[in-house]
């Protein structure tokens, strides 16, 4: 959600290119992805502020190359509150971290916010964080693993950039020679 504004520009400029040049979808404007029901994951330590690899806290966030034991240790560790877990999602309003735990698990299981109360209501939170942990660590776990094999083999990464870079070119090549047809070039 609060990368919209960097989509907004690349919508105004085709909007723009397309109109000012008599040239119908030739830029394609690009649509955001949002989902509704939990567009913002906040932070493991505040509830209130979002999750971002620039707070200096590192248990503020599940990194994608976290291990296995860093993602239980972080949900463990996540901010809750001293009240047991709600019983309806009314019951959430002042309880912004529960809410980000709920949402987050939620999310990964696919599963609506109710749902998920109704599994975990009346309970502690230790069980809750363990099923979050488990979830985190299967969804997150084989991201991680990929990276990690992925930052040991440099010349890899170099061959899949180089072709990458080769591709890109020919497509926006194209791309250039035709914008520069339409605009008189």
């Amino acid at each position: 959600e609060d990368q919209k504004q960097h989509l907004e520009l690349s919508r105004d400029i085709a909007q723009k290119f397309n109109i000012e040049f008599n040239s119908p979808n030739f830029l394609i404007a690009p649509e955001p992805l949002i989902q509704k029901s939990f567009a913002r994951i906040m932070s493991l330590k505040n509830g209130i502020t979002k999750m971002s690899k620039s707070d200096p806290s590192d248990l503020s966030r599940i990194n994608l190359n976290d291990s296995k034991d860093k993602i239980i240790n972080k949900i463990k560790k996540a901010k809750t509150d001293d009240k047991v877990l709600p019983s309806d999602e009314k019951n959430l309003k002042d309880r912004p971290e529960v809410q980000n735990l709920l949402g987050i698990y939620s999310n990964l299981s696919e599963q609506s916010l109710q749902v998920i109360i109704n599994e975990f209501s009346g309970k502690n939170f230790s069980a809750f964080k363990e099923k979050l942990s488990d979830l985190l660590v299967e969804k997150i776990g084989p991201i991680s693993n990929e990276i990690n094999k992925l930052q040991k083999d440099k010349d890899f990464i170099d061959k899949i950039l180089k072709d990458g870079a080769e591709k890109a070119e020919v497509i926006a090549s194209k791309k250039v020679k035709e914008m520069k047809e339409i605009i008189g070039f």
